[in-house]
């Protein structure tokens, strides 16, 4: 039977809701504004709610958001870590008070409202006063384990001093980067010809869950903590006395935070925290009101995503009107045609706002944007300006759509779209936009790391015809860097050592930076383990890469089309006769390979060892460390508080081991 209209929105919104939620929670890169993507989901939730019997548990509007990323091991919170519902008017709040009042049967309910900090949720644990945990939100009630990155942050105490610590409290708080140091990386790259970040919220995701440890430390993150999860002992009986316990701990608390009675004070402490939002020192989008006594909060409990005592109340953010004049088109290292608004020059939130993202075809053509349309701009998460609406009313009466090309604007060449893809395309591989896109990214600090050979000094390569190709990096000379704009002797031999050194980059690095399709670091790093050099893995079929933890059907097939293509293939070859030479990663072979070609998933608390020391120690017996638990796994390595992944385990039938079993196993 053919589907009604609803049937289909319903399914379109679900998938281009799921989308959006990968690109904030795991990639840290949003296209659309909070308010842009809380419209999509109201319009959901109010078409699932006239249809009922399409009812799904996978909705987007029934679940919490899920930043779980391969490369982190997982851990499973002993309280769910939820997310909060937002409002964004007065009458909505008061809506939301109404029904706590009414929940609780009170006419007068005293609340805590402090700021909304847009940043990275966390949830740290203590037991008998030492830190020994620090884990993401992931979806809820598992998140990935950071305390590796988050001992970075230099104001938050390893050990609480006190004479009523409970034997074990996980505290959840927010971590986020100060303006001041978001500007300070941000000049430091614009200096080095690097693009910059997007916003302090995105560069706070992409650190706490980046593998390089010393580069966390130079971003210097901070941390606020204001949310009481597991607690054994109870020691507070309120929101507003946990605040000032966890100050006496010597924890970095919010300086805004009010302690007030009923709605119009509640909405008094909002109004006051959007006056003085600008000048605080932390990026902040919104206020937290939160019902204060932790019994009433259990009373009125929670849905499936979200607690019914709280809310967050967000900010508008800055908009305004002005003129789209032209509509460009950006083409980036796989060709994707991104659709930019060149604007009239207007004033927002402090800046001079030419242009703005559209995001891309599928996009710009919902909004029906069009050129010469008066449209309002924003600056989504106060700093990428967007355009969020179109005047249609204002619109002139010549206005035509605005048709995507049929050609790539750099370089001519025919454009097309990928079913199951929202972006259009340009087809040849040769094209200059593309060109740079790769160069910058095979050279970033992420893959080759050749530093030096930034954004400016890739145009100018790229225009001189001195590169085409990955491997003409390695045929540059002192000579030719020397003609280039703003290079001395000094700065071009720093460069030439550079991208000698690059020749020994390990085997992952080379892997990203080639940049086959669907393969990040965590899956460069999965099968340089896995075949220990490139040639072997260029001989790899199909089957052979789905067998691999971590490679799905999508990504194996990715990877068989990118070898299989003669220029990749000519371009590797060059790249080993200029030299380069990757390391592989050590594979333990013999006897001490015991534990070659199994999977373990390790959970709960190990009696001696560290979860690091653990996953350390079956890799150097040829083993791998998963995430999760699914049919692929061998063993699952299981200590106190093991929670659902032993339930999974005994799903799947995977075999349970201790950590006297495995050390057992090794011979210790």
């Amino acid at each position: 039977m053919a589907k009604t209209s609803e049937e289909n929105r319903i399914e379109s919104l679900r998938g281009e809701l799921a989308r959006h939620d990968e690109l904030y929670y795991r990639q840290a890169q949003p296209e659309v504004s909070d308010s842009e993507y809380d419209a999509l989901k109201r319009e959901l939730e109010d078409l699932e709610k006239q249809h009922p019997e399409l009812f799904s548990m996978d909705s987007p509007t029934n679940r919490v958001g899920d930043d779980l990323r391969d490369g982190f091991e997982s851990y499973q919170h002993r309280q769910p870590m939820k997310s909060l519902d937002n409002t964004y008017s007065k009458d909505e709040f008061f809506a939301f008070v109404e029904r706590v009042e009414k929940g609780l049967e009170l006419e007068e309910i005293a609340f805590v409202v402090e700021p909304k900090i847009d940043g990275v949720a966390v949830s740290l644990t203590y037991e008998n006063g030492k830190l020994i945990r620090a884990v993401t939100r992931g979806n809820g009630t598992e998140g990935d384990d950071i305390t590796a990155n988050v001992l970075s942050i230099k104001e938050l105490p390893r050990v609480l001093k006190g004479a009523d610590l409970p034997a074990t409290i996980e505290i959840r708080g927010e971590i986020y980067m100060r303006n001041d140091e978001f500007d300070r990386i941000n000049a430091e790259r614009n200096a080095a010809g690097l693009e910059e970040f997007a916003n302090p919220r995105n560069l706070a995701a992409g650190t706490v869950k980046m593998l390089d440890r010393e580069e966390v430390a130079k971003r210097r993150l901070n941390v606020i903590l204001y949310g009481l999860g597991f607690c054994e002992p109870q020691i507070v009986d309120a929101q507003s006395e946990f605040h000032a316990k966890i100050a006496e701990w010597v924890f970095p608390v919010g300086e805004r935070f009010w302690k007030i009675s009923g709605a119009d004070e509640a909405w008094a402490s909002i109004e006051e925290l959007d006056s003085i939002r600008e000048a605080l020192p932390y990026p902040t989008d919104g206020a937290v009101i939160k019902v204060d006594s932790l019994e009433q909060q259990d009373l009125l409990g929670a849905t499936s995503k979200a607690p019914r005592w709280a809310i967050a109340f967000k900010f508008a953010a800055e908009q305004s009107e002005t003129t789209l004049e032209n509509i460009t088109i950006q083409v980036g290292r796989t060709g994707v045609l991104t659709p930019v608004a060149e604007l009239k020059p207007t004033k927002l939130a402090g800046t001079t706002v030419s242009r703005a993202t559209l995001h891309n075809q599928e996009e710009m053509e919902r909004k029906d944007v069009r050129i010469g349309d008066s449209v309002i701009v924003e600056k989504a998460g106060e700093i990428i300006p967007a355009v969020v609406r179109v005047l249609v009313e204002k619109r002139p009466n010549n206005s035509i759509p605005f048709v995507f090309p049929a050609e790539c604007p750099a370089c001519e060449a025919p454009t097309q779209k990928l079913e199951c893809e929202v972006a259009l395309r340009c087809v040849n591989t040769e094209c200059p936009a593309q060109v740079r896109g790769r160069l910058e990214h095979f050279a970033s600090r992420q893959c080759m790391d050749i530093d030096g050979l930034g954004e400016a000094v890739v145009d100018q390569l790229v225009e001189r015809s001195l590169v085409s190709t990955l491997s003409d990096v390695y045929r540059l000379t002192f000579e030719q860097l020397l003609e280039l704009e703003k290079f001395a002797e000094k700065s071009a031999r720093n460069l030439i050592d550079a991208i000698n050194r690059s020749k020994r980059a390990d085997l992952w690095r080379l892997l990203h930076g080639l940049g086959i399709p669907q393969v990040g670091a965590s899956a460069a790093k999965d099968l340089a383990k896995a075949f220990g050099g490139l040639a072997e893995l260029q001989n790899a079929d199909l089957e052979g890469l789905i067998e691999i933890d971590g490679i799905g059907e999508k990504t194996a097939q990715g990877i068989v089309t990118y070898f299989e293509n003669p220029k990749n293939a000519a371009n590797l070859e060059m790249l080993y006769e200029l030299g380069m030479d990757p390391v592989t990663p050590e594979v333990p072979s013999g006897a001490e390979a015991i534990f070659d070609g199994m999977t373990f998933v390790i959970t709960g608390t190990l009696p001696t060892m560290k979860r690091d020391e653990a996953k350390a120690l079956i890799e150097s017996k040829g083993g791998k460390v998963a995430g999760s638990v699914s049919k692929k796994t061998t063993y699952l390595l299981a200590g106190e508080a093991a929670g659902s992944k032993l339930t999974k385990a005994e799903k799947h039938g995977v075999e349970v081991l201790s950590e006297a079993s495995l050390l057992e196993r090794i011979g210790k």
